[in-house]
């Protein structure tokens, strides 16, 4: 793999991870468009993947480690002493790992199917423009809620939004926002529940796609790419991050709406003409 396409996927994934536009659909798209078919080597994309996932968990981790340390202080706390009365920090820190369950278990039961039957440009496109107009719908809502109110109804029912991101195009992030702004919750708190929410789906991405990348090994012209692939996707992660919590305290999520529908009717489009 080029250093310059190490580049790119680094910048796109760290981005795309937290921006509502979808990682995975941009990741598919971005070598389509261009015609790189190095990543068609599936040992290529999983060790990449693994890679980009490492950065952005960084990324998600350093912009929030304060409330990282306490969710997992306190958490830790809830299992171990038994405390009581429960902190809302170590409540939460739970119901966030509660909300990563729906998607894991769909993931784990449908990852062959949903393979070999979505990623494609067209289904891609069309996921950016349906999710991206519900996020719309969703962002009108005078939602007043904040995030200490989380409850396990909520981490359920977000959880199970997210489990339609294992589709790319719909967008982890845009559809944990979409469900959090539905059920009430104000923007920032939507966002902040959102990026909360990643960490151990993250996590758990990195480490059981880890492990069975260490159990065949890096090939070693991918070391650099990787290497790169990590930084880049960290400082860009941590960029999409701080902009995204910046910007939804004093606008509304429409910019990332009339991002993925022109992007997916220029997909659409690019598609009808033939031209890819």
């Amino acid at each position: 793999m080029p250093i310059y396409q190490a580049i790119i996927l680094g910048i796109v994934q760290g981005l795309t991870e937290f921006l509502p536009i979808s990682s995975s659909g941009h990741l598919l798209l971005v070598p389509w468009l261009f015609g790189w078919e190095e990543l068609e080597s599936d040992s290529l994309k999983k060790s990449f993947d693994v890679a980009l996932h490492l950065g952005t968990l960084v990324a998600v981790v350093a912009y929030f480690w304060r409330d990282v340390t306490t969710y997992v202080v306190e958490g830790t706390k809830l299992v171990f002493q038994r405390k009581r009365p429960t902190t809302t920090e170590g409540r939460l820190a739970w119901l966030f790992v509660l909300a990563t369950l729906p998607a894991a278990a769909v993931g784990a039961l449908f990852e062959d199917q949903i393979d070999s039957t979505l990623g494609t440009p067209a289904i891609i496109a069309v996921s950016l423009i349906g999710f991206g107009l519900l996020l719309g719908w969703a962002d009108r809502s005078a939602g007043t809620r904040r995030v200490d109110g989380f409850s396990a109804k909520d981490a359920l029912t977000v959880g199970a939004a997210q489990a339609l991101a294992l589709n790319p195009g719909t967008s982890r992030s845009g559809i944990t926002m979409t469900a959090a702004r539905f059920l009430k919750f104000d923007r920032d708190a939507a966002v902040r529940i959102s990026f909360l929410m990643s960490i151990p789906v993250i996590f758990g991405a990195v480490v059981f796609k880890g492990a069975g990348l260490l159990s065949e090994g890096i090939p070693e012209d991918l070391i650099v790419p990787t290497i790169v692939g990590i930084i880049t996707s960290a400082i860009a992660g941590w960029i999409a991050v701080w902009g995204t919590v910046t910007l939804v305290r004093t606008h509304s999520l429409m910019p990332f709406v009339i991002y993925r529908v022109g992007l997916g009717i220029l997909v659409l489009v690019l598609i009808a003409t033939g031209v890819r």
